[in-house]
């Protein structure tokens, strides 16, 4: 899942492509988040792992090998990969992200996804406030458009709503705020899949769609602080829908 709306695609449970390497890179990874190879442990050896999952030796290395660049584990002479702590985790990697949509998250953990979040969009709308064209413009109210049409999908919603901040981010100039798209994704995908009353679920997202709407007024209109505080609110209003129902776990250390 490294491609931007692959995480909200999976919502409908739809299969997604995958080759050997991606499927066992994600298996492991996933793993690794959930705590199922728990923090500062050795993974199975390469014979027992290449049973489990299925695939040769060659693809097994290179899947540790990709998951050691992210900071996930670390190989060892004599010892084995051992699973890395997680403040070494590339944690604005998009895949690492994903990972963490499955598992059972620590309410520090969702807050500081929507904190980081919310600054990287805050300065996202200030810039596109200032520096967005016409095509932006125009983009950003299809997308607004589709995200109407789509209230009663979660995932359409979702990735409907995905574009509009994407577009946002590549309207305010600065490639590392086009990089946060991962962050958003997975923000949006548990605001999508929060609670299960399905005639609140689609009040809260008709609620996001007029909010949309304002703040992409506001960045035609060339108002920067009305689209930052437009764009803060849409955050903390996910947060608190994300807080209000999903599952949280302890915190973890």
């Amino acid at each position: 899942m490294s491609e931007p709306g692959s995480l909200l695609r999976s919502l409908s449970g739809k299969p997604a492509a995958r080759n050997f390497h991606t499927f066992v890179i994600n298996e492991i990874g996933a793993g690794i988040v959930s705590g199922r190879f728990a923090v500062g442990t050795i993974l199975p050896s390469d014979a027992e792992m290449m049973a489990s999952y299925g695939v040769s030796r060659t693809v097994l290395r290179e899947a540790l090998r990709t998951l050691e660049a992210k900071g996930m584990v670390e190989a060892r002479p004599k010892v084995g990969t051992r699973v890395s702590q997680r403040s070494r985790w590339n944690l604005f990697d998009q895949q690492v992200l994903a990972w963490h949509f499955e598992a059972e998250l620590d309410a520090d953990f969702i807050a500081g996804l929507f904190d980081i979040r919310g600054s990287l969009e805050a300065r996202a709308a200030d810039l596109a406030s200032r520096r967005r064209t016409a095509e932006q413009i125009r983009l950003l109210k299809y997308w607004i458009h589709q995200m109407e049409l789509a209230e009663g999908d979660a995932e359409t919603h979702a990735l409907a709503e995905l574009e509009v901040h994407r577009i946002i981010a590549e309207a305010s100039g600065n490639p590392l705020l086009r990089s946060s798209i991962g962050l958003v994704e997975l923000t949006l995908a548990l605001v999508a899949v929060a609670g299960h009353d399905t005639e609140k679920s689609r009040l809260v997202r008709a609620e996001l769609t007029a909010n949309s709407q304002t703040l992409v007024a506001a960045i035609e209109a060339g108002e920067p602080p009305r689209a930052v505080e437009i764009m803060t609110a849409i955050i903390a209003f996910g947060l608190s829908r994300v807080l209000s129902v999903r599952r949280i776990g302890p915190a973890r250390g």
